[in-house]
């Protein structure tokens, strides 16, 4: 089974915008482990604008599930901070300051060299490495060439596609899948995934291992409840 990460960065977001400590990031995490899911994803960025960097070292303190931290490792803060918590997984993403959200994957050709350096410090300390790509065979052929332990599929595309044509929204998704099986490369997937679109992408894409989701589970939690939504999802993937 596909195993769920939710993403609890609208939390920190919630938090944020009035101050305090409500909600409370920290009990939600372990909310949402208690009601099945099995990781948790935060994406710190520099302005702290939703997760903050004490955050995420209160979280490793508490958690029990996978703990994904993902980010720019362009950014020293950033690198510092997964070394010192190390995470089960860093996911690599290729953020610039300020960006609202992660809008594309690394160009793995241009930057192996660079991601090849940043996976091998990662990994020396034990933390799984995740390189956010877009759903291209080069892109996913040149982080192999990293040394990177898994990738994880940007599915803006997919998700944006789903109700014209999901056939043909799948296609390059299931292509660098397999060709990710090819090269022993794990695969993970995050970004617009939902309660509509969810069930049909983990069918269809071989040795999914992972998805990362946030803003539409928190979404759908306002109106059904934190814990059937967690559940909701948990089905989809089953």
């Amino acid at each position: 089974m596909t195993k769920l990460s939710v993403n609890i960065n609208k939390i920190a977001t919630l938090r944020n915008s009035r101050g305090g400590n409500n909600p409370d990031l920290v009990k939600v995490a372990l909310d949402c482990e208690r009601f099945g899911t099995q990781g948790i994803t935060v994406h710190p960025r520099p302005d702290e604008r939703h997760i903050r960097y004490q955050d995420v070292y209160d979280l490793k303190a508490a958690i029990a599930t996978e703990f994904n931290i993902e980010g720019n490792c362009r950014e020293d803060k950033f690198v510092d901070l997964v070394l010192a918590n190390k995470p089960a997984q860093v996911t690599l993403v290729p953020d610039a300051e300020g960006q609202i959200t992660s809008n594309h994957g690394w160009d793995t050709i241009k930057h192996k060299d660079y991601l090849k350096e940043m996976v091998s410090v990662f990994q020396k300390e034990g933390i799984r490495v995740s390189i956010f790509v877009d759903p291209v065979v080069e892109m996913v052929e040149g982080a192999a060439e990293t040394g990177t332990d898994r990738i994880e599929l940007y599915t803006e595309a997919y998700a944006h596609n789903y109700y014209g044509d999901r056939e043909k929204a799948i296609v390059n998704y299931i292509a660098a899948a397999h060709h990710a099986n090819h090269l022993k490369l794990g695969i993970n997937a995050g970004h617009d995934l939902d309660l509509h679109n969810l069930h049909y992408f983990a069918q269809s894409i071989p040795g999914l291992l992972e998805v990362s989701i946030g803003h539409a589970l928190i979404s759908d939690a306002l109106y059904l409840g934190l814990e059937t939504t967690v559940h909701k999802y948990l089905q989809q993937l089953a």
